[in-house]
């Protein structure tokens, strides 16, 4: 199997090295990612500098690049530039803390899994429950499980995969829940502080919420040690609201150009 790893932490992030070593004992790995940090840079992408790829070491004599971009830069990089041939899959991670909730609007781990995906390629987001993991490699034995089947059955086009996985061991973690993506309001706020010259400056905090409420929603299912799988869609419209779109009475101002063209439901009026 032909796997491109990356991730929104660095190419030397330590959840990263972890499934690179799980992953290249039995199968051929090629490594884009940042060259640092680029965490809730959510899906943005490089146009005012060039990028560089700098060629990096990997053990077991793997392929490796450090990308002075986001993580979306590196799987675009990847397929257009650096690649001989597509990967059969893509996987993100293994990111220390869940993105979950809206939280994954920002996460640059999501967005790499989603660049994949809009590029027709198969992918994955891991994210650990912790930002001080200490079984990095119990989930990266779950992703190369989980992988596996993801290949053997397929993916619909244009959706991919958002995983959480308990800070536990394997034999520890109480099931998996096929989730949905949380939508409560995240804790948020700014620490006021002044500098040196009497300026003020701010700091952002951005935190789940204390609980999360509902049937299969993502952060339900990790308080309940559970690992939770979340299938999420590039295309974003919402199709259940476009009839009732369609019924606004939405009107052009009276202009001397030629009368305005109104689609509905599709189909050209």
């Amino acid at each position: 199997m032909n796997i491109l790893l990356t991730n929104d932490d660095g190419i030397f992030a330590p959840g990263l090295l972890a499934l690179y070593r799980r992953l290249s004992t039995h199968h051929t790995v090629t490594v884009v990612a940042p060259d640092r940090e680029r965490s809730a840079v959510g899906h943005g992408i490089t146009l005012h500098e060039p990028l560089r790829a700098a060629p990096i070491h990997m053990e077991n004599n793997g392929r490796g690049y450090a990308v002075n971009g986001t993580p979306a830069d590196c799987i675009k990089l990847s397929v257009l530039e650096i690649l001989d041939t597509l990967p059969d899959i893509v996987i993100s991670g293994i990111n220390p803390g869940a993105n979950i909730g809206v939280n994954t609007h920002y996460s640059g781990t999501v967005a790499a899994a989603r660049e994949a995906a809009l590029l027709s390629l198969m992918s994955i987001a891991v994210s650990i429950n912790s930002f001080r993991p200490g079984y990095y490699e119990d989930a990266a034995e779950f992703t190369e499980n989980f992988t596996m089947q993801m290949l053997s059955r397929g993916l619909p086009e244009g959706v991919f995969l958002n995983v959480n996985i308990p800070n536990k061991p394997l034999k520890c973690i109480h099931g998996i829940c096929i989730s949905r993506q949380g939508t409560a309001a995240s804790r948020q706020g700014f620490e006021k502080r002044i500098d040196p010259r009497n300026r003020p400056y701010y700091w952002q905090g951005i935190d789940a919420p204390e609980r999360f409420a509902g049937d299969n929603m993502d952060g339900a299912a990790l308080e309940e040690e559970a690992i939770s799988v979340t299938p999420m869609r590039c295309d974003m419209t919402d199709y259940g609201f476009m009839d009732t779109l369609s019924s606004w009475d939405i009107a052009l101002p009276e202009t001397e150009c030629s009368s305005s063209i109104h689609f509905h439901n599709n189909q050209l009026k």
